[in-house]
């Protein structure tokens, strides 16, 4: 009996340190440190917040610079869809004829967007979807290739938008690690603000 009262006792001291304490503590200090990462990297403009700097979103309007392939539509939908939400990618090799002729019909619709760019100058990044579907981030190339069809689109200048990309270029984390990327919701905010 007693074997069993301290085997409850500390079960009972564990759940509660682990599953009390110890998250109670952690939301605290992410909280009172690191706010806005621990609310999500929420970006808000005017009073508003438009999205995560973490989670890619759909731009399809010629005015803005669009991101990656998402496997799962960003998981855009609209309230009342029974769905559920996910992230992932399709999975498919590539001997497969569906993502061949998925990549064909982006790079067809790309180039019918972007008629000054050669098929060979297309990034890889932006005819491939991410292992997320979410991935806020574009290659600085897959950006620039971009900034005729965009200016022609809005009336900027092709110098301010080189200089919006240069401005929204991260760096390699730490110098070393992954690739430089552009973070596309804030670009786009970026080239809304020009426009207003």
């Amino acid at each position: 009996m007693k074997v069993l009262k301290k085997s409850i006792l500390v079960s009972l001291t564990l759940m509660f340190i682990c599953g009390f304490v110890f998250p109670t503590v952690m939301t605290g200090v992410g909280k009172l440190f690191f706010n806005n990462k621990a609310n999500g990297s929420m970006i808000t403009v005017n009073g508003r917040e438009v999205g995560s700097e973490l989670i890619g979103q759909n731009f399809t309007d010629p005015r803005y610079f669009h991101g990656r392939i998402s496997a799962v539509n960003y998981n855009t939908c609209k309230e009342g869809d029974k769905i559920s939400l996910s992230s992932g990618s399709a999975n498919l090799a590539p001997s497969n004829k569906a993502l061949t002729e998925r990549i064909q019909k982006d790079m067809n619709e790309f180039l019918k967007a972007n008629p000054e760019v050669k098929k060979e100058a297309i990034p890889a990044d932006f005819l491939t979807s991410s292992g997320s579907g979410l991935d806020p981030h574009i290659s600085p190339e897959a950006a620039k290739i971009q900034i005729p069809a965009i200016s022609k689109a809005t009336g900027i200048a092709k110098s301010d938008l080189e200089q919006m990309v240069k401005h929204n270029t991260q760096d390699r984390q730490l110098g070393v690690f992954g690739n430089k990327r552009v973070n596309i919701l804030k670009l786009n905010i970026e080239v809304e603000s020009k426009l207003h």
